[in-house]
């Protein structure tokens, strides 16, 4: 099924995304991470669409071409505030599905947190919910691999990253996903992200996380709402061999943290933090077979 590019405005920003299938299909909103682009969900669009559902997949605040936001707000509240706009925005309704990887899966649990209602069904990859990460997160092979969060505070990290046409996110992607060719993604990535103006915004998510970056009250609630377990189905998933995540981080206590009788969590062998594209065609099925009634 074709995939269209299209421009919607909502919650004061000016939304590019990628969409599939009816538009009186319910909704399934599809959120990217760093360093990614909307893109990355090409492989499920069609699939989700193929099942009925209006698969939108936007370019995530900040992230060319959308606009950069004013209030140059980049926690992951202000993105889960964001989906709750779009899925207003775009005539969802109570069968919305929500689906996010890295910086999405974050927006993703705030979003669902704070109005459940507006979500059916939630699926997470590659970020476990918060409130079980944030011991693990301490552990010196975490702290080894988030290296690059506590970089990104510096002011160095513009220059460095942006050197050599953003050869450091080539590098990301090689440790994050051991042993999987990401040439035919990185362009894509590059594009949302070469601009000065753009890549400052992506590292502001970093900053407003572990730094100095501005906040917002408003948006710390729908961040806090993403803490509590939530009260919907929840499909968790994560790449064995994540080089950004350690695999370790998903112990018991991701699965208790989704109390719904319908949640799974899922560790996929031989994937590693983009695992919806080193092994789309299993990652789609997991997906679909959980979202199909």
């Amino acid at each position: 099924m074709t995939i269209t590019q299209g421009r919607i405005d909502a919650g004061g920003l000016s939304f590019a995304y990628l969409g599939a299938g009816p538009e009186d299909g319910p909704l399934a909103l599809c959120l990217h991470g760093f360093p990614d682009s909307a893109h990355t969900w090409r492989h499920l669009l069609p699939a989700l669409a193929e099942r009925g559902y209006r698969a939108v997949a936007p370019f995530l605040r900040g992230y060319a071409p959308t606009s950069i936001p004013d209030d140059g707000l980049y926690q992951s509240g202000a993105v889960a505030s964001d989906a709750l706009a779009l899925h207003e925005a775009l005539g969802g309704d109570g069968d919305a599905v929500l689906i996010g990887h890295d910086w999405g899966a974050l927006a993703t649990y705030g979003a669902a947190g704070h109005e459940p209602q507006r979500w059916s069904k939630v699926v997470a990859a590659a970020v476990p919910p918060p409130a079980t990460v944030a011991g693990a997160f301490l552990s010196y092979d975490q702290l080894r691999r988030s290296w690059y969060m506590f970089f990104f505070q510096s002011p160095l990290a513009e220059v460095a990253v942006a050197q050599d046409d953003l050869a450091f996110l080539d590098r990301l992607w090689a440790d994050w996903s051991p042993g999987f060719d990401a040439a035919g993604e990185l362009p894509a990535v590059k594009d949302a992200l070469r601009d000065p103006a753009n890549l400052a915004a992506a590292l502001g998510y970093y900053r407003a996380t572990l730094g100095a970056g501005e906040r917002s009250p408003a948006y710390d609630a729908v961040e806090g709402a993403g803490a509590a377990p939530l009260p919907m189905p929840v499909l968790y998933l994560h790449g064995a061999d994540d080089g950004c995540m350690g695999a370790e981080l998903i112990d018991g206590s991701v699965r208790a943290s989704l109390p719904h009788p319908d949640s799974r969590v899922e560790v996929v062998a031989g994937t590693g933090h983009f695992l919806h594209l080193e092994d789309p065609a299993g990652v789609n099925a997991r997906i679909l077979d959980f979202l199909t009634p």
